[in-house]
């Protein structure tokens, strides 16, 4: 199956759907078809579920750095999509197109393999551990 989002005029993606891989067999055609069940004036991208932080999760070639959710936002300039930026101080890598908080998540973090949650604190610009 193929999956495309549809964007609105801000490029913010309004939904994801799934379609045959026999009507997108190139992206051009799979926007073709979205817009001939869809609509004409909708505007699509393709999007692939195996991929997030500019890796396929099967050794494939990742695609557009991030599956798209409903939200997110489609970025021409890095050719992928990204989520909504978590806080002010946060910023933008192309490379996995998500957002990098100022200060590096500790190592003590569970998802950096620790046993300690953390949070982010915008106003003090660093993770707290959580109890």
């Amino acid at each position: 199956m193929a999956h495309f989002a549809e964007l609105n005029d801000s490029n913010v993606v309004l939904r994801v759907i799934t379609i045959a891989d026999s009507d997108a067999d190139t992206e051009a055609n799979g926007i073709a078809k979205c817009k001939s069940v869809l609509g004409a004036d909708t505007n699509w991208k393709q999007t692939s579920y195996n991929t997030a932080n500019n890796v396929h999760k099967l050794g494939g070639t990742p695609f557009r750095k991030n599956y798209a959710a409903k939200g997110d936002t489609y970025n021409s300039d890095i050719d992928g999509f990204v989520p909504p930026k978590p806080y002010t101080s946060w910023q933008l890598n192309t490379t996995t197109g998500n957002w990098d908080a100022p200060v590096a998540l500790p190592d003590t973090n569970v998802a950096n393999g620790g046993s300690v949650w953390h949070e982010w604190d915008e106003t003090n610009q660093r993770w707290n551990e959580l109890e």
